[in-house]
């Protein structure tokens, strides 16, 4: 039984959260207390009351934001979160599914894996996007100036700033607390926040690596084991306590936190559910109904130990860069309505609410990235025709690892085999200004690991014996004997 101390504190943080529709943090609420409670004291009240259902939680760490559960029932989804004022109304069905999971955690029944939800959808046949919604979006989304080009030409024309939108705003839904310009100094300038966790650092660092792999391989990727499978290992890196989870279905029980859904356990069934959800992928037509679709059934499934959704994202993008589409950032997408439509998927298997996110999130970033288009010049032709031998040169350099005198010849051999004679200086001048250029911020473009890189640098810097100059000896005076 709570002691009157205890009951006090708790009248004292309901009474300072009176009247806040909007999730607030904890020193905000900590401000606004008729009386001082002690940090961890406070922290320790807040936990019984999200326990007892009378505080709803978004975000988590330093992220973590509260609401009294009744107001967030009360206001619904168009106060929920600091973002909220960027979000477009929600239809009827979104509204309905967004109270229905805003409800405590105690009200709502646990459910399991639906297998039906999985092999009910038939591709080309199912969808869960209307056609006048996929031509909208087909409509927002035209990049003219790249019809008719090597896929992910677009991606990669905007792909210094789609780095930053999208490792920040993925990373930020997961309750990641860099903001905006942290992220632009670490994968720009490589410099970590020194404020902030060093897992947070990590995962906008892997969100790089596995958007780059996705835009430099665009021929190669597709909804197949290799791509996702891989995405999930670059995503994960560094961040599992096993790390040969990396990359892997799970063979352990995973649970959702806040969430009243208990995913599928047997490994047979994963890998199953797995392979069918990528087959079903790959055969639809439309490039925008398979980006959602996979963000429906990914996390759903949660085939890995972690990072489920954040692959999701990034995949969903898989098809608008092979067709030279906008991508899909999730600019200014409040995590608390995103989180919201993921529990709509778990426990109610319905995809309305996440289905307006999708819509909305897309406009804003088709919208964002025709802007920046406008505003940069068109990239080298040379360049994009032949951007494929030199990643493949480049990397092949890297991998010898090969010194400067060995790159040389190297050059000239591989470029002597593969390039034609007319465009031949023009190509090593380039393919050297590559190597000059690389440092730890930008390697990943040629999908070589940091050991890698690290091998090369050493030898690329050492001084070989060619480059040491043989010093003259001088002769020797004769010294006159002094008088």
């Amino acid at each position: 039984m709570p002691t009157k101390r205890q009951i006090q504190d708790y009248d004292a943080i309901k009474q300072a959260l009176a009247g806040r529709p909007m999730p607030i943090p904890l020193e905000e609420i900590e401000a606004d207390l008729s009386a001082p409670i002690a940090r961890r004291t406070l922290i320790r009240r807040l936990a019984d009351l999200v326990a007892a259902g009378d505080l709803v939680k978004t975000g988590t760490s330093r992220a973590a934001r509260y609401v009294l559960s009744s107001q967030s029932a009360e206001h619904g989804p168009a106060q929920s979160n600091r973002q909220t004022t960027f979000f477009a109304p929600l239809s009827k069905s979104a509204e309905d599914i967004y109270r229905a999971v805003t409800r405590p955690i105690t009200a709502r029944s646990p459910v399991g894996y639906n297998r039906a939800f999985l092999d009910d959808y038939r591709a080309n046949e199912t969808a869960y996007l209307t056609p006048a919604e996929k031509r909208r979006l087909r409509e927002i989304s035209v990049t003219s100036d790249a019809a008719g080009q090597p896929a992910g030409t677009h991606a990669h024309r905007i792909l210094a700033r789609l780095l930053i939108d999208l490792a920040w705003n993925s990373s930020r839904l997961e309750g990641n607390t860099y903001s905006l310009l942290d992220t632009e100094r670490l994968i720009e300038a490589g410099e970590a926040a020194e404020d902030k966790a060093p897992t947070d650092a990590q995962m906008i660092l892997n969100h790089k690596a596995a958007i780059e792999f996705l835009v430099q391989d665009a021929d190669a990727i597709g909804f197949d084991r290799y791509t996702i499978l891989n995405l999930h290992g670059l995503l994960a890196e560094n961040l599992l306590p096993d790390p040969m989870a990396a990359g892997r279905i799970r063979r352990i029980p995973v649970t959702i936190g806040q969430s009243v859904y208990h995913p599928p356990e047997v490994p047979q069934i994963l890998d199953e559910c797995f392979d069918q959800l990528l087959s079903t992928a790959a055969a639809i037509e439309d490039p925008f109904e398979q980006a959602f679709y996979f963000m429906v059934q990914l996390p759903y499934l949660q085939p890995f130990e972690d990072v489920n959704k954040r692959v999701s994202r990034l995949a969903a993008n898989i098809p608008l860069i092979k067709q030279n589409l906008s991508p899909l950032s999730f600019v200014d997408v409040p995590d608390d309505t995103y989180t919201r439509g993921m529990l709509g998927i778990y426990e109610l298997g319905r995809v309305e609410l996440l289905k307006d996110v999708f819509l909305w999130a897309y406009e804003r970033s088709a919208a964002r990235y025709a802007a920046i288009r406008q505003t940069i010049g068109d990239p080298d032709p040379f360049r994009l025709r032949h951007r494929q031998a030199l990643k493949t040169l480049v990397a092949d350099v890297i991998r010898g690892p090969m010194n400067k005198k060995a790159a040389i010849a190297y050059i000239n051999r591989w470029t002597a085999d593969n390039i034609s004679e007319t465009e031949r200086a023009r190509f090593i001048e380039i393919a050297e200004t590559e190597l000059l250029a690389l440092h730890e911020g930008n390697f990943a473009r040629y999908q070589i690991r940091p050991g890698e890189y690290a091998a090369w640098r050493h030898v690329w810097n050492e001084v070989t014996k060619e480059q040491i100059k043989p010093r003259t000896k001088k002769s020797k005076r004769s010294r006159k004997p002094q008088k």
